[in-house]
């Protein structure tokens, strides 16, 4: 861990915060933004609420306090039901689809288990709205922004799409190990869940194309037997990578589908050089293919695949894509993956804003399919004035139409753009780099400096501050200035780990395993250098909190009798240094 002051990978902050003095207060202001998770028509959120043990202040002189404020905003019209939380709550108001909650407590010890949250909206049926917000002075965009979701509903008799399924498996080199024998593993419970009626294919490639069958298989239990033993054989991380040939395979190999909605999955750890090309050959066939066209969901391994070409060709093929950036997440995330893509419900989604607004554009190439499992959001700009209700339309797993009314809401307490802007950068950020387009990457720019949100054309930088001893109550109200450096000292330092990059091909023919953020946290943080001798290991045991907490249970008599043994200590530790320093250690 760098002395600077920490450790930054996904999903995970270490700050090390040097000199604090005996009896200072510390002040930590976090700001970040997370996904609302869903299952089974629930959604919830999980906040880091955990404290250690070992920073608890002492109970006898210290009083510890909690406070969690919550306020949930549905943005629908519909019932809200709570389902649990993992701290008590008091529900302080309810106005339609805002709720307050509040928690404050005199505790014992802080938290020791992270936040949970969990609602679920009530709806039999398919439904959503249509979040529209003003543009602001400083947005990279002067046209309006809406925010169209759709919500799967609690409907257990909505059939889902059967399907005709192409898994397409990287087997290179770098996915040695853990990252394929994940990948296996998902795969394995995923052809698990296929039911009869579905037709499935697997190719495995790396410099060359290994297919289960030459065609396309019914589902039964003897051809999915035979395709998890046929994995365990050929499953093997060797030779190089060439991602257009298998591509072109799946899409053969679903040009007859049975009457089923084709679909192609793509998994990889690595990047090629023709991937601008990819993308557009395959648009150009899935164009000619029209509404049965191959949904192409991606899943990008690691750091060294370029994962703005996943994202850009899972938009092109209204699929979903998705990632892992450590090991341990791989099996985990690639089922979230395939339950999300393969449980379609409503297909062939469009909506009918084109008929009162010419500037209508939706952020994603195409709008994705519904899902039995996650709802859909779609994000984008618009110029004009919309009317109070808008009509989704797609096909349902008989081929028959729906048409879904969504509420168009003018939205004032959501701040709607910082909500959307991780998602928008990622999907400007992904058409800059297959159109090479400046103008798009200077959008990207502005989007990441008006949001404080780290892109690919921007860096972000750690500010050191320091606040002037005031009075407390007036502290909040002040701004932190700049603290004097010294001439060894940089004012900045550069935050690196925060993109994801547009990968790495010379890693990618190389095959090198290394793509993965894999690194730990420091077990323990060394508060001491070095002690000489026996104060060394006395050192030690003073460090550490349990000793703190059972000093300060002693009594006048004890404390007295521990404080003369640790003189006695150090003294002899001194005479020790003494000696070695004016008689060089001799007798």
């Amino acid at each position: 861990m760098p002395e600077s002051g920490g450790l930054l990978k996904q999903e995970f902050f270490s700050l090390t915060i040097p000199q604090v003095g005996g009896g200072e207060d510390i002040f930590a202001t976090i700001r970040w933004s997370q996904k609302l998770l869903y299952d089974n028509g629930q959604f919830s959120v999980e906040v880091p609420f955990r404290f250690p043990q070992f920073v608890n202040p002492l109970p006898k002189v210290f009083m510890k306090k909690e406070k969690i404020q919550l306020i949930v905003n549905s943005g629908v019209t519909k019932e809200i039901l709570l389902q649990g939380t993992s701290h008590p709550l008091k529900e302080k108001s309810r106005q339609g689809e805002k709720l307050s909650f509040l928690h404050e407590a005199v505790v014992e010890n802080w938290s020791t288990k992270d936040f949970t949250f969990a609602y679920t909206v009530y709806s039999g049926d398919l439904s959503g709205g249509v979040l529209v917000q003003p543009s602001t002075l400083r947005d990279y965009d002067d046209r309006d922004m809406f925010c169209l979701f759709l919500l799967p509903g609690n409907n257990e008799n909505r059939k889902v799409f059967r399907k005709a399924v192409v898994y397409i498996i990287d087997t290179s080199g770098s996915m040695q190990g853990k990252p394929l024998e994940s990948v296996k593993n998902a795969l394995s419970t995923t052809l698990s869940d296929l039911i009869p009626g579905d037709y499935f294919n697997i190719i495995t490639f790396n410099d060359e194309l290994h297919s289960f069958s030459s065609h396309l298989e019914q589902v039964n239990e003897k051809t999915i037997g035979n395709a998890i033993e046929w994995m365990n054989l050929n499953f093997v991380a060797q030779g190089g990578t060439n991602i257009m040939h298998p591509l072109s395979e799946a899409m053969t190999l679903l040009s007859t589908s049975h009457d089923a909605l084709p679909q192609i999955y793509f998994v990889t750890d690595g990047s090629v050089d023709d991937e601008r090309n990819i993308c557009h050959t395959l648009k150009t066939q899935l164009i000619k293919s029209g509404s049965k066209s191959p949904r192409i969901s991606t899943f990008g391994l690691g750091s060294y695949c370029n994962h703005y070409f996943l994202r850009m060709l899972a938009s092109i093929g209204k699929g979903h894509y998705a990632a892992a950036f450590d090991t341990g997440s791989i099996e985990g995330r690639m089922l979230q993956w395939f339950q999300k893509a393969s449980s379609t419900i409503v297909s062939n989604v469009s909506i009918d804003a084109i008929k009162h607004i010419q500037d209508f554009e939706v952020d994603s190439v195409y709008i994705p399919d519904i899902s039995a499992k996650y709802p859909l959001c779609v994000s984008g700009r618009y110029n004009g004035k919309l009317p109070e209700t808008l009509i989704a339309k797609g096909h349902l797993a008989d081929m028959s139409e729906i048409s879904i009314e969504l509420k168009v809401q003018h939205i004032k307490d959501i701040p709607l753009d910082k909500v959307l802007a991780k998602q928008q950068m990622d999907l400007l950020t992904a058409k800059a780099w297959l159109m090479e387009n400046k103008e798009l990457e200077r959008k990207v720019v502005k989007l990441s400096i008006q949001n404080s949100l780290p892109s690919e054309y921007t860096r972000m930088v750690l500010l050191q501050t320091s606040l002037d001893k005031i009075d407390p109550a007036q502290q909040a109200k002040n701004k932190p200035t700049k603290q004097s450096s010294s001439p060894d000292e940089l004012p900045a330092m550069p935050l690196g780990g925060l993109a994801v990059g547009f990968g790495d091909v010379a890693a990618t023919t190389e095959n090198l395993t290394t793509g993965f953020g894999d690194m730990k946290a420091a077990e323990k943080f060394v508060m001491l250098e070095k002690a000489a001798g026996c104060c060394s290991r006395m050192a030690d045991c003073c460090c550490c909190m349990c000793f703190i907490k059972a000093c300060s249970k002693m009594n006048d008599q004890c404390a007295i009798v521990m404080a003369q043994a640790c003189a006695a200590i150090a003294c002899l530790g001194c005479f020790e240094c003494c000696s070695e320093l004016c008689c060089g250690g001799s007798n």
